[in-house]
């Protein structure tokens, strides 16, 4: 039986752009959960707007099957999950073991197990869909965040098979953005320098990732795809 008012989740939507998807969902009319493993003031603050949080520690096998387990408990159907969760370890001398087991859990694992575990309840959603957001690094690679790098890579990877496997019924999509929002204690230098990396040259925010996330919503024939949200570095 199909559910019209089936709730999206959005994992890791305690700040910045998984933060500003689930208010403009919340907005829009539709119910969300979010994921958070820090219960920062933005996941209260999706709380008061209505938004169902739910504790998750992604860098483990255990904590993702806890969490599934957790999400079933709240609801039966799910209109979409967006794969918003990510981790950005330093890979220093001595760490990098650990740190591409965590990135691979959060970017990867997580991922691949939310939606096999989660296939039934997305099928009681018509339409239902599964988004993954990736990063632009993945286009050509990084020489300093090669971990990082590789596993965004594989859930692009993910994006493409499980398109394949969960059609016709549930569209699977990617969300792949460069430079999004600064942080306030970047430089001016540093600003210039990134801003310089792509064509058209200025700091877009959260709402065009939100944009994104609508038109792989609202689109009944996209599947498989990977959005470019780059500001046109490709062509710089």
């Amino acid at each position: 039986m199909f559910s019209p008012t089936a709730p999206i989740l959005i994992t890791g939507a305690g700040q910045r752009v998984g933060l500003h998807c689930a208010k403009q969902l919340l907005a829009a009319g539709f119910s969300v959960i979010v994921s958070y493993r820090t219960d920062k003031p933005g996941v209260q603050a999706l709380r008061e707007l209505g938004a169902t949080a739910l504790y998750a520690d992604f860098s483990t096998e255990a904590g993702i099957l806890d969490f599934i387990e957790r999400l079933k408990s709240h609801t039966d159907c799910l209109r979409a999950i967006v794969h918003n969760a990510s981790a950005w370890l330093a890979e220093t001398p001595g760490t990098e073991t650990s740190a591409f087991a965590q990135m691979f859990s959060v970017h990867m694992l997580a991922p691949y197990l939310i939606n096999l575990h989660c296939r039934a309840l997305l099928l009681r959603s018509s339409p239902a869909d599964i988004v993954h957001i990736s990063d632009d690094v993945t286009r050509k690679g990084s020489s300093k965040h090669i971990a990082y790098c590789a596993t965004k890579a594989g859930l692009d990877s993910l994006t493409l098979s499980f398109a394949a496997q969960l059609a016709p019924h549930i569209k699977v999509n990617g969300i792949a953005p460069a430079l999004l929002m600064f942080n306030p204690d970047d430089d001016a230098a540093y600003r210039a320098k990134a801003l310089a990396k792509s064509a058209l040259g200025f700091e877009p925010g959260a709402e065009v990732i939100y944009q994104s996330l609508r038109y792989l919503l609202d689109n009944p024939y996209v599947t498989g795809t990977t959005l470019t949200v780059n500001g046109g570095r490709h062509v710089k």
